[in-house]
């Protein structure tokens, strides 16, 4: 669902509004409502957090987190998954994790939907990309294929099983490839 742009909604009046399910996007004055995640969609999302969260978050290096709205940039995002290095995570002042995550996360995944236009979240992705984000990762799951965006730098597709994901400095002890993505679709 897509409400026309208004001169009157402004990103703080859509942050006061209630929270949609599924979540709703702030872009260029516009509320995107995203689609419902299917098996594909959840399966991945599912098994990348766990992946990313068995590596970094024990010795405290980075969270990922699903479905989190990062505001920054005059824009509200939800990407699929975002992932944040420890020192970013914003916090209260008691040190408990924040509401608000008023940035750019530093690494960002969406897995494709089928009715999904991936132009839509190719432009999400490259604006992340201008605000701080390291790298982001668009998985097809019909293609069976993960495109890879740098900031400054030219797309990766990776396609072949084995090939290794890269992933950002402070994630490097993850190794995950396009093989091990694409068969928890078969777990």
């Amino acid at each position: 669902m897509v409400q026309a742009p208004s001169k009157e909604l402004t990103l703080e009046a859509f942050l006061a509004e209630s929270e949609t399910k599924p979540a709703s996007e702030y872009i260029d004055g516009t509320i995107i409502q995203k689609f419902m995640p299917q098996g594909e969609h959840s399966t991945i999302q599912g098994e990348l957090i766990i992946a990313i969260n068995a590596i970094t978050k024990p010795q405290k290096i980075a969270r990922a987190f699903p479905e989190l709205p990062c505001v920054f940039a005059n824009r509200a995002i939800v990407p699929d998954v975002s992932i944040f290095s420890w020192n970013r995570i914003p916090r209260n002042e008691d040190g408990s994790i924040a509401n608000l995550f008023a940035i750019a996360p530093d690494w960002m995944i969406e897995i494709l939907s089928p009715e999904q236009r991936s132009t839509k979240v190719i432009a999400k992705i490259l604006h992340s990309l201008k605000h701080g984000t390291q790298l982001g990762w668009l998985i097809d799951p019909k293609e069976k294929a993960i495109l890879i965006f740098y900031p400054n730098q030219s797309l990766d597709w990776l396609d072949q099983p084995e090939q290794l994901l890269p992933v950002p400095d402070f994630a490097n002890n993850l190794q995950l490839t396009v093989g091990d993505i694409f068969n928890w679709l078969l777990e």
